[in-house]
């Protein structure tokens, strides 16, 4: 007899789906989440329920329709100066480091891995821009990556609600880097022109991707098997110079998963360098 209530077997496909496509562990706990997150896939895309949407999938070969379903299940918490210490640690002393340091060279290329909507690496220009005019001299390269190509066309919009400007983002910065635009805040010109937009899978094979020097792979991992983190901190630190810097989530390390990166405390925020 039909039905429209989402099985056992329902979660372990979509679960399946998600882990090959993007290596996220889906928490089987929040099945609520999951289910409410498809019915809403399956109204976007015409099917009458969650389970005939899983069902499609499961019948015929859609792979634009699973890239939807892997976007959809995919976290894309961000907010202005997240956490705001990783980001005074970059004012106060990593920044500063890599001016000495690459003075001569005069480039720098940042990477902000899992971007989402664009607010993390919005955030590092507007700190540059504000704190370190002497840059505006150098080639920067400050790239932002998802998965998600619709969070990526909003991240490269540069245009955000009232309730995301106020999440983090000091009035001052607001008013300074940012014009109203009806409901909305525009990046302003010089802001947007600094940053750029790309997408990539971090457990599929990476275009080609220049030394970074500062890597910012935060509240990413958490959702990757152990064996996952492994290989996706091997591919990030082969990509790094021998002074470069990452940046992970509070809740995140390289403890016990890579042995060639060292941690550095900074007052209350926590760093790694490549050995």
């Amino acid at each position: 007899m039909p039905t429209n209530t989402l099985t056992s077997s329902h979660f372990a496909y979509v679960c399946g789906l998600v882990r090959k496509r993007s290596a996220i562990e889906l928490d089987a706990s929040k099945s609520y989440l999951i289910a409410a997150r498809l019915g809403n896939l399956a109204r976007q895309t015409g099917y009458a329920s969650a389970v005939d949407l899983v069902q499609g999938l499961q019948a015929k070969n859609l792979p634009e329709l699973e890239q939807m379903l892997v976007e959809a299940m995919t976290t894309n918490e961000t907010s202005f100066f997240r956490d705001l210490h990783p980001f005074e640690a970059l004012r106060s002393v990593v920044l500063p480091q890599m001016l000495a340091t690459r003075s001569t060279k005069r480039a720098l290329n940042i990477w902000s891995a899992a971007c989402s909507t664009g607010q993390e690496l919005y955030s590092i220009a507007i700190y540059i821009r504000e704190h370190f005019p002497q840059l505006s001299h150098w080639k920067l390269n400050l790239l932002g990556t998802d998965i998600s190509d619709e969070v990526l066309s909003k991240a490269r919009l540069g245009r955000f609600t009232q309730l995301e400007v106020n999440r983090g983002l000091p009035a001052a910065y607001l008013i300074k880097y940012f014009q109203r635009d009806g409901l909305h805040w525009q990046v302003r010109p010089e802001i947007k022109s600094m940053v750029s937009f790309e997408k990539l899978n971090l457990i599929e094979p990476w275009p080609h991707l220049p030394t970074m020097d500062l890597v910012l792979l935060r509240n990413v991992m958490i959702y990757f098997s152990t064996e996952v983190k492994k290989q996706i901190l091997q591919k990030i630190r082969a990509r790094m110079p021998s002074d470069g810097i990452l940046f992970l989530g509070a809740a995140e390390t390289t403890l016990r998963l890579d042995a060639d990166f060292d941690c550095v405390q900074n007052a209350s925020c926590i760093y790694y360098t490549v050995k």
